[in-house]
């Protein structure tokens, strides 16, 4: 046996003999925010020269753009009530929006039946069916720039899922995919972000995997990513069949992942490592 198949094979082996802690306490659940270094803090909390600070300003050109055939903007339908304290209209655009994206995956029905959608997929269904106009392509600056300018308004609130009986499903869909083992190295998410969170990985702190601050400006991507992207590199990071964007499995795992941070609050634009 070479000594790369030695090194594979104990990494197999240490991998499988991880215990299983199960799910962590509400009382210990802690965002990744607590767990970086206090400069990268230092950007989240400064969110006037943060690194995604662009993206915010071009996420409220866009609500308030008119766009399509049907020459509606984001804004005209989410009208922000008027402020009696005479605040400036740039300051009341998209307060509509506060506590939407803190209840977001949701099901909803589509045709004959009810599928979870993120806040992606939802401004897309609002651009195609109110704005008469294509859908933006998953993972573009124009998507990322108005889902973040739109959970923004929902910075400081508690992420809120409902599980009742139509998310019920989905949720458990959701959790058996972040249990699973799978891929070349055998690896499921509960194992690094249950079991062995607060511990080093190649030099970083392992986070809970909590999804508070989506979409987030990474400083490894240099750019503002979406969840999906964060999860198809997890995935391919152990190896694994990486659905593409969208992908329902994935949409479910979105879904039980904000579930399962259910009361802690949300965070977008966060920055992380």
């Amino acid at each position: 046996m070479t000594f790369f198949a030695l090194l594979f094979a104990v990494l197999i082996a240490l991998c499988s003999t991880l215990l299983t802690a199960g799910e962590i306490p509400l009382a210990e659940r802690r965002s990744g925010y607590e767990l970086m270094s206090r400069e990268t803090r230092a950007m989240q909390d400064d969110e006037a020269t943060g690194p995604a600070a662009f993206s915010l300003l071009d996420g409220e050109a866009l609500w308030n753009r008119k766009d399509g055939p049907a020459g509606v903007a984001c804004s005209s339908c989410h009208a922000s009530p008027r402020s009696e304290s005479g605040a400036s209209p740039r300051s009341e655009s998209g307060a509509s929006m506060k506590g939407v994206a803190a209840r977001y995956p949701m099901v909803k029905k589509a045709g004959v039946r009810k599928i979870p959608i993120n806040l992606e997929q939802q401004i897309n269904v609002c651009r195609t069916e109110r704005q008469k106009t294509p859908p933006f392509a998953y993972e573009s600056r124009e998507l990322l720039a108005l889902t973040a300018y739109v959970a923004r308004q929902s910075r400081g609130m508690p992420i809120a899922i409902k599980r009742d009986e139509a998310a019920a499903p989905f949720i458990a869909a959701g959790r058996e995919a972040f249990n699973r083992r799978q891929g070349q190295l055998n690896l499921s998410c509960a194992q690094c972000h249950d079991d062995n969170w607060g511990k080093r990985l190649a030099g970083s702190v392992i986070p809970q995997a909590h999804p508070t601050g989506y979409p987030i400006y990474r400083l490894e991507w240099q750019a503002v990513g979406s969840l999906q992207r964060r999860l198809r590199n997890c995935l391919a990071g152990i190896r694994a069949e990486t659905p593409p964007y969208g992908a329902p499995e994935l949409v479910e795992l979105e879904l039980f992942l904000m579930y399962r941070a259910n009361g802690m609050a949300l965070e977008t634009p966060a920055v992380r490592p």
